[in-house]
């Protein structure tokens, strides 16, 4: 009996396991570069996947292609979701639901607010991504504003830096009151209101003092880029 197994069909189980190493790669790489930011290197994955450092650069010759690879996806992602918050009847409703939803994927990843601030990291396709979102929020913003219900002198790009004062509350303190940045944001929301209307339920309570003691006596600042 002859078998019918050739060169193809013992590529398969290579294949596969290709596959499932660059799984493993991408998914080491959004808790790192989560947790440190786009300072952390290939070897700092591979480490974090149990992989060696030679199966990582065989998948991402540079940092640049894992940093392309994972965060196009994400940006896209946040492009959807503006066209989803476009669709919503109330535009304040649609625009506070799309900050929301943004400024938690924020909080918990270090990187994306780093790929979002800079145009240090990826390449085409996080650039493409990038400038998809721009029509959609400017859109969302005025869209807001000509309901009424918008500050009039909000422009799109403070939303990028209400993103990283968010951010920055999180990094500052999110490993003592994980959720603070939830009060902040809602804060933040009053403001951008055209009129004074219900003020907003605050999500979490104010931070006791030893909190914020607790996080002056551990914090760390982060590295500058190169």
């Amino acid at each position: 009996m002859t078998s019918d197994a050739g060169p193809a069909a013992a590529a398969r189980p290579l294949r596969r396991d290709a596959e499932r190493n660059r799984r493993r790669i991408l998914e080491a790489a959004r808790e790192v570069f989560g947790r440190r930011g786009l300072e952390a290197t290939l070897d700092d994955v591979a480490q974090h996947a149990g992989l060696g450092v030679g199966t990582v650069y065989r998948r991402f010759p540079s940092k640049e292609h894992l940093v392309e690879a994972m965060f196009a996806e994400r940006l896209d992602a946040m492009a959807d979701l503006a066209q989803q918050a476009l669709q919503v009847p109330d535009p304040w409703q649609g625009f506070v639901g799309f900050v929301w939803q943004t400024v938690e994927l924020h909080s918990h990843d270090r990187g994306l607010r780093e790929v979002m601030l800079s145009t240090a990291f990826g390449h085409e396709r996080v650039a493409e991504a990038k400038a998809r979102m721009v029509p959609l929020i400017t859109q969302l913003v005025e869209r807001a504003q000509a309901s009424g219900q918008l500050r009039a002198d909000v422009v799109p790009t403070d939303l990028t830096l209400l993103h990283q004062m968010v951010g920055a509350v999180s990094e500052y303190i999110g490993h003592v009151e994980p959720h603070v940045w939830r009060r902040c944001l809602a804060l933040l929301i009053d403001g951008l209101r055209t009129e004074a209307g219900p003020l907003s339920e605050l999500p979490s309570p104010g931070l006791a003092a030893d909190a914020i003691e607790q996080a002056m006596g551990t914090w760390r600042q982060p590295r500058n880029h190169s």
